[in-house]
């Protein structure tokens, strides 16, 4: 793996690590958080996969559009197209007042990272933990 791809997956991790602990305690989980800090670890896994196959990483958040572009390498990825999209507005709407998620869309959100994440791991030939 490119020492490049690895640093994608290092800051992947972190996310899914802060998403991981949000959703944890008991008395006051963050559910917001973990819906926003789950859609950068899909997004930069999605980057590591171009950057693995050399292609051109574009500067956007769009989970969306990140697929498209790894779609050509990737075409089974394509299954992840609508829960990507509920991903991508998880992670725009807690940002603003009014924007507050519940415990299950926020559990949906961490399912979709996870499954995801998988996925992703097992294509850089990293192990799925």
């Amino acid at each position: 793996m490119k020492a490049s791809t690895r640093e994608w997956v290092t800051k992947a991790e972190e996310d899914f690590a802060a998403a991981s602990v949000l959703a944890r305690p008991r008395k006051k989980p963050l559910w917001s958080p973990v819906c926003f800090h789950a859609q950068p670890c899909v997004e930069k896994y999605l980057k590591a996969r171009l950057n693995e196959a050399s292609m051109a990483i574009h500067r956007t958040h769009d989970l969306e559009q990140l697929l498209n572009h790894v779609l050509p390498i990737e075409p089974l990825w394509a299954a992840f197209r609508p829960a990507l999209k509920r991903l991508s507005d998880a992670a725009i709407v807690p940002r603003y007042p009014g924007g507050v998620f519940t415990k299950a869309e926020a559990q949906r959100a961490l399912r979709t990272c996870k499954s995801f994440r998988k996925e992703a791991r097992l294509s850089l030939g990293l192990p799925a933990k």
